[in-house]
């Protein structure tokens, strides 16, 4: 790590900036698209896990159970490789795409869940008496209320597969990680370990910092929320009885 103060090396990265940004760009898009899959797959599950149907509640656990406690690393190895076996020709951005759609979606699920069953259950009575059904309960009742609550979780899911996109690396993907690790053992750029990861630390800091705190934000502001309590409004006839 002596090439921290070397200004030789900062200068090869400073030369190749380009690069850095390029690797950024390409970690963000992968965040994005894996962001839109685990979104469809989470909220598929999560509904599944509050559903009154034994099977799709048992459907949705296993899922979770299984993404949750396996590596994604793992995951993302096993996927690119059963692929490649198989016959099946799919780049290595889109088994990126994927890995992180799946593995992700299980922690969606859980925060949706969580979000839904934190709903009083007399609201799916009441919906229930004015002869909603399910599906029209969580459009029009539930989900507007839910999504108010799980928008901290999410932006803490978000920063995670952000910083998630580096186990990409592995399979020869083109994240942050990957261009950062290409850059230090290149012929023409090796040696400049210190400052390249540095950088590639500072970029991965620069997006994810922001987003921690407006999840922490939006978590404060939602905890005082609830501590608000209404003043009971004065009735006639106490307005009466103090006249």
């Amino acid at each position: 790590m002596g090439t921290v103060f070397s200004a030789k090396a900062w200068a090869t990265v400073w030369q190749y900036r380009a690069t850095f940004l390029n690797g950024l760009i390409n970690t963000l898009e992968s965040a994005v698209v894996g962001l839109l899959i685990a979104m469809v797959i989470g909220f598929t599950l999560g509904l599944m896990a509050t559903s009154g149907r034994k099977l799709l509640r048992g459907i949705a656990r296993v899922y979770v159970e299984f993404f949750q406690n396996t590596p994604l690393i793992l995951q993302v190895c096993f996927l690119y490789y059963a692929l490649a076996y198989s016959g099946i020709k799919i780049t290595v951005v889109m088994v990126g795409f994927i890995s992180l759609g799946l593995y992700h979606g299980a922690y969606v699920a859980e925060v949706v869940r969580a979000g839904i069953q934190s709903i009083p259950f007399g609201q799916f009575d009441a919906a229930h008496s004015q002869g909603f059904g399910y599906v029209d309960t969580m459009r029009h009742i539930i989900l507007p209320q839910t999504v108010k609550i799980i928008l901290p979780p999410m932006v803490n899911q978000v920063v995670a597969l952000i910083k998630n996109t580096s186990c990409l690396y592995i399979i020869g993907g083109a994240d942050l990680i990957a261009t950062t690790y290409n850059f230090v053992t290149g012929e023409s750029t090796g040696g400049a370990y210190g400052p390249a990861y540095l950088v590639g630390g500072m970029l991965f800091f620069l997006v994810c910092y922001p987003l921690s705190l407006m999840a922490g934000r939006w978590e404060r502001k939602l905890k005082e929320r609830d501590k608000i309590t209404v003043a009971p409004e004065t009735t006639d006839e106490g307005k009466g009885a103090e006249a």
